[in-house]
């Protein structure tokens, strides 16, 4: 009888125990479905609300970005090409644009790897169109401008160049904030392996100001501090903006590696330089910090349901197993 019963029950709860783990693998793949709606709901008011108050002018880095262009034109006429092209920031411009553009991309599950990953951008998408955020991540353009002005006009959220030159040495000429931020250009590879930064059409004359190219390998030890580099890449980047920034890394690093030399991240080491940042961005993690808290939190999804399942999944059994004894 012992023999015909544990014939019956553990066939049965071996069924049950994978119908377990589907069962609360589907609970998990719905709440995460419901996070994912939930912000994408959330991301649409923020950033329809940040939208406003840059109509209204109600975004202090934006309203000095418009008055610095005013007296930067009036300064040096010949420099309003690229002065038009930052004072659009203060607007709708294309730091703006980037987040209508991040949004629309996150409402389809195919431009990401897994929907850890479009959970993971919507959050940061989230924090991005912040309006106080978003306020600290105006300085970056906002001081270029200043730079531009040779001093007449200050930088905000920042040290001043001149206290920075002191500390850093390297003088990587006026705009230097804007390197690396995927909103102004991109790093391109030339044909000996090398990269260096190219300026997006508008903000090209940035190359005449610049003492000479910016290079990546010498940009990633020596650069100076800059809100995107420093404290909002992982916000203010798509999912695509930071694989191409590893890619380049990775080529750069593998290059030297061929050469016995050793060649860290640009990003490896925050820079000082910040002044005066809201507390939101003073509490912000790292971008190190921000990258091993999404893998934990992603861990914990997969995890969790898989672990639970398996509990509840494994009671079962034992009870329909006690049951039939």
């Amino acid at each position: 009888m012992a023999g015909w019963l544990k014939r019956i029950f553990l066939p049965l709860g071996a069924v049950m125990l994978m119908l377990g783990l589907g069962g609360c693998g589907d609970d998990g793949a719905a709440q995460q479905a419901k996070e994912i709606e939930k912000y994408l709901t959330l991301t649409e008011s923020r950033i329809n609300t940040l939208g406003s108050m840059l109509d209204k002018g109600e975004i202090r880095n934006a309203t000095l970005i418009t008055q610095y262009a005013e007296r930067l034109k009036a300064q040096d006429a010949s420099l309003s090409p690229i002065i038009d092209a930052l004072s659009q920031d203060a607007a709708r411009g294309p730091l703006y644009q980037s987040l209508v553009r991040r949004r629309s991309d996150a409402l389809a599950p195919g431009n990401f790897v897994d929907e850890d990953m479009r959970l993971a951008e919507l959050e940061n998408l989230y924090q991005a169109a912040d309006p106080i955020l978003y306020n600290d991540m105006l300085s970056d353009p906002l001081n270029a401008l200043a730079d531009m002005s040779g001093g007449t006009l200050p930088r905000m959220n920042a040290i001043s160049r001149e206290a920075e030159l002191a500390a850093n040495g390297e003088d990587f000429g006026p705009g230097s904030q804007l390197v690396g931020n995927p909103t102004y250009g991109q790093w391109q590879t030339g044909s000996d392996g090398t990269s260096f930064w190219a300026w997006y059409g508008m903000y090209a004359m940035f190359s005449n100001l610049f003492h000479r190219p910016v290079y990546y390998d010498n940009w990633s030890s020596r650069r100076h501090y800059s809100y995107y580099n420093d404290v909002g890449r992982y916000r203010y980047s798509s999912p695509r903006d930071l694989a191409r920034q590893q890619q380049v890394f990775t080529q750069a690093k593998k290059r030297f590696d061929s050469q016995g030399k050793r060649f860290d991240s640009p990003y490896a080491k925050t820079r000082s330089g910040a002044s005066g940042l809201s507390r939101q961005s003073q509490q912000a993690p790292s971008v190190a910090q921000a990258a091993k808290a999404r893998t934990e939190k992603q861990k914990f999804r997969s995890n969790y349901a898989k672990d639970s399942s398996f509990r509840d999944a494994k009671n079962r059994t034992s009870r329909s197993t006690r049951r039939g004894k």
